[in-house]
């Protein structure tokens, strides 16, 4: 389930608390108690056999003696009478109960007896182990919270009920309203993923909050954190940062990924923006209200103590922005208005005697600098000047580019007028300067995760075909032979069936045969032991390079056998792999992996690499699958990204050569769901591309689910479905394939747009449309394929593009219940069955996934497509919005 009955849950019109209570202290006494207080307007029922009045309001003694059945049920009962009490309000046609009870138990079958009573109903169930629901801004306070909330439009969703009182009680002092307060508790049915889909689609709610401590079904959780961060704000604490909670793993990916830089992959991927501090979510959704969100990460500070400019310096660089370079015209316009003892660097130190009109003159200066990308001004109070007064100052100059300012004035009772006005003024205002520096880079971060929501990959068909029949070849043999991890040859065999450059590799059964291979090879080799049971083989002397004689490879294989017999006696020896010796002297090691993380699966990894890759720990995540635009930006969060770029006269390294190799890793993870883990250490990468010269993988036989071998179900994001391609051809016998749209078609679709009449666009989009602009024609093409499906119509041209002459669309709803289509064919090709093609199609795939109904807005005066639906099936009605519009509807 997702969203269906949320509505019960979040808005509901009557609600029922079974037992309710006068006892001091009793859980029930307070939640009644917070009911009758918060003014709900619906009707409020309350359960207790022992009582016949609460709070003025009679008392019901069993569900079945209610007057009718309440939307909203919260129960706080016993925890053996909840299943029962679960079964009899659904059966009375109750849609969704708040479980405030703790001690509905997995053990001890309570919590699966209260969930197999409520779905046979669909009865949502929040909880069990939680404080309960409030929505202001209908009255509701189902909880047994202490106070209040204020009515507002930020909605807070938490897994802690201590966390929710938390805030609760912090956000009553500052004048902070909320449109929702939900406290998950143990997420037995409802969780993050449902609430983001209901509250991303309440226009009531401007910013969602999210305190979590664990996610759960992650595909699910994906869809509608991705879904609803291209709408509103989303912003997130996640609990638990520390590495001890990382499973341990015998790879260096393994050893690397941790828990918590999973959960920074998932968020960045989904476009959230992820804050270290509970009073960081506030200031975060308040910041991003009142400021544009800057280009780039350059920040230009102004103040009047140089301390307080240090601290905001070492809080933006820890957050990996920068200070801007003042430009030689901004550094003439300073020293003009300014005394000369300022500091003539960026912090801007204006001295501590600035009034008003330093204030004033040095702000107008830096706003001009386009080396900038925003401006944060320092204050803090002396007894000579006046803070409002600069507050003031602040205010005139920078009128109305505000929207690229941060202030952050420091102190107590002089520095709040100033705050206060600030505050007046729409400028965003932080309590500390670290604060702010941390406030301006989580803007930064927003607009970075926004953009990559809406950037258009390249495209790489040509680029990546995987010989995936001989991966799973390499990957079955090594699972009939019982070996855990594959041998160096058999991962670097596998490495090359996806494109992966190797350095070649040979297998040798003794020492001898190490020579022999050796003067093959014509230069210098490295020898390494061959063990299933030695996953780390330099750790065990298993490891010789630069054996620049065939006479010296032997005596080194030799010393090798007896140094890790010594070593790992009972370790499994099975010769040696013998390779030439790669000379890249100028290339930088790096580590490609990938492991699968228990709650999103498998994750890719990029960062430094060689023997000391634990030490360096530097790394960046990323979800498969990824795009080169997915790819670069992972490695550019890593520190070794720096050493890659063109420097002092040495080139910079083939970035997108590395960014294939994690593309292919990706795909071995997507294609081959028994790979669990993955090293490739190291990676060679210079200008002239990469060189694996080791790899590990580990496979793992996989659990039938279903009587069927499950593949891309692991994946948090569903990858593109290349199994729904196929050619089809029109009346004309004109051949097409036809397949699912992918976000590399973003500039093929936007010039498709140009080859429709005017007719067929206002057709189609209800409206003229001159242009499909990029966010549009980006939004449209990047979809999920777990809720979304968009097939195209397209033929080759050259240089491996394709062209697109028709695009039919289906978009199912959260429960995929039902599902909107759309239909759209190019003007010149009009009239050859595309259209028909495209909507047979697409109710076969909406037949497929289980949707119950199909349904479209079709304009009354679109005869062709009215037609249409009625030749395959369409119930047809006017619209009772708008007689100019038919609703469509068939049951696929």
């Amino acid at each position: 389930m997702s969203i269906r009955n949320l509505d019960a849950l979040l808005r509901p019109q009557s609600v029922a608390l079974i037992g309710a209570s006068q006892r001091p202290g009793a859980v029930g006494t307070v939640v009644a108690r917070n009911l009758v207080a918060a003014g709900f307007k619906g009707q409020l029922l309350l359960v207790n056999p022992r009582h016949k009045t609460i709070a003025g309001l009679p008392v019901y003694p069993d569900v079945a003696d209610l007057p009718l059945a309440p939307d909203l049920a919260v129960i706080a009962t016993p925890p053996a009478t909840v299943p029962g009490l679960v079964a009899a309000l659904a059966a009375r046609g109750t849609r969704a109960a708040v479980v405030i009870t703790a001690g509905v138990g997995a053990k001890d079958g309570l919590r699966q007896a209260m969930l197999d009573a409520a779905r046979p109903h669909l009865l949502r169930v929040l909880g069990p182990n939680c404080v309960g629901v409030l929505a202001p801004q209908i009255g509701l306070n189902a909880s047994f919270a202490h106070i209040a909330a204020t009515s507002g439009d930020l909605a807070f969703v938490t897994q802690s009920g201590a966390i929710l009182v938390s805030v609760l009680d912090w956000a009553a002092s500052r004048g902070i309203g909320f449109s929702h307060m939900v406290s998950l508790g143990d997420m037995a049915d409802v969780d993050f993923g449902d609430m983001l889909d209901h509250l991303g689609r309440d226009a009531n709610v401007r910013a969602i909050l999210l305190y979590i401590e664990q996610v759960t079904h992650a595909r699910k959780f994906m869809s509608a954190a991705r879904a609803t961060a291209r709408i509103k704000p989303v912003v997130v604490v996640k609990a638990g940062r520390g590495e001890a909670g990382a499973k341990a793993a015998a790879s260096h990916t393994g050893a690397l990924a941790g828990m918590d830089a999973v959960y920074d992959a998932a968020f960045r991927r989904a476009g959230m923006l992820r804050v270290r501090e509970l009073a960081d979510l506030f200031d975060a959704v308040e910041t991003l209200a009142m400021l544009r969100a800057p280009a780039g990460d350059r920040l230009v500070i102004v103040t009047n103590g140089g301390g307080l400019g240090v601290m905001a310096v070492d809080a933006l660089a820890e957050a990996g922005g920068r200070l801007a370079a003042l430009r030689p015209d901004t550094m003439e316009r300073l020293n003009a208005v300014l005394p000369p003892t300022w500091s003539h660097d960026n912090p801007v130190d204006i001295i501590g005697d600035a009034d008003g009109s330093r204030y004033a003159a040095a702000v107008s200066a830096v706003l001009e600098d386009r080396n900038a990308d925003a401006l944060l001004v320092l204050n803090c109070p002396t007894a000579i000047t006046s803070p409002l007064e600069a507050a003031e100052a602040v205010i005139k100059a920078v009128d109305d580019r505000r929207r690229s300012v941060l202030t952050s004035w420091v102190g107590g009772a002089a520095a709040e007028p100033g705050r206060r006005r600030l505050a007046e003024a729409r400028i965003a205002s932080f309590d500390t300067p670290d604060q702010a520096g941390r406030g301006f880079m989580q803007l930064v971060e927003y607009r970075r995760n926004q953009e990559a929501l809406m950037q258009t990959p390249p495209t790489l068909a040509s680029e990546i075909r995987c010989d995936t029949a001989r991966g799973r070849a390499i990957v079955d043999q090594s699972l009939a032979s019982g070996q855990e991890w594959l041998g160096e040859a058999e991962a670097k065999d596998l490495l090359t069936a996806y494109g992966v450059p190797v350095v070649p590799t040979r297998i040798a059964a003794n020492p001898e045969q190490v020579a022999e291979l050796a003067h093959g090879m014509m230069g210098p080799v490295a020898v390494k032991i061959r063990s299933p049971d030695i996953t780390h083989k330099t750790d065990v002397g298993g490891v010789a390079l630069d054996l620049a004689t065939p006479i010296a490879a032997r005596q080194a294989a030799a010393r090798m056998l007896d140094a890790v017999r010594a070593r790992r006696p009972e370790a499994r020896l099975e010769g040696f792999t013998v390779q030439p010796m790669a000379s890249r002297p100028r290339a930088h090691e790096l580590i490609v992996g990938i492991v699968e993380d228990r709650q999103f699966g498998p994750v890719v990894l990029i960062g430094q690499g060689g023997t000391a890759v634990e030490l360096a720990d530097d790394k960046a995540l990323a979800l498969p699958p990824l795009n080169l635009v997915l790819a670069r930006a992972a490695l550019a969060r890593t520190r070794v990204w720096r050493l890659l770029q063109p420097h002092r006269g040495r080139p910079g390294a083939d970035v997108d050569a590395i960014a294939l190799a994690m593309i292919r890793a990706a795909q071995i993870a997507i294609d081959l769901p028994e790979v669990v883990e993955l090293d490739i250490n190291p990676l060679l990468a210079d200008a002239d591309g990469v060189l694996a010269l080791d790899a590990r993988v580990r496979v793992r036989p996989l659990q039938p689910v279903g009587g069927r071998r499950p593949t891309t179900e692991r994946l948090a994001i569903r990858p593109y479905p290349q199994e729904l391609e196929e050619i089809v051809a029109d009346h004309d016998g004109r051949r097409y394939r036809l397949r699912p749209i992918r976000p590399e078609d973003e500039p093929a679709l936007r010039h498709a747009f140009t080859r429709l009449s005017p007719h067929a666009v206002r057709m189609r989009f209800f409206a003229p449309l001159r242009t499909l602009e990029h966010a549009m024609a980006a939004r449209l093409t990047q979809i999920d394929y777990d809720r979304e499906m968009a097939f195209v119509l397209a033929a080759p041209l050259e240089g491996g593009v394709e062209e697109l002459y028709g695009v039919g669309r289906l978009s199912a709803d959260p429960d995929n219940v039902r599902a909107e289509f759309a239909v759209i064919v190019r003007t010149d090709v009009a009239g050859k069955g595309l259209g028909r093609l495209l909507m047979e199609h697409i109710l076969s795939y909406a037949r497929a996934r289980g949707i119950g109904e199909v349904h479209g807005d079709v304009l009354a005066e679109n005869t062709n497509m009215l037609e249409l639906c009625r030749q395959l099936g369409f119930s047809i009605q006017a619209s009772p919005d708008d007689g100019a519009v038919m609703q469509v509807s068939v049951r696929p």
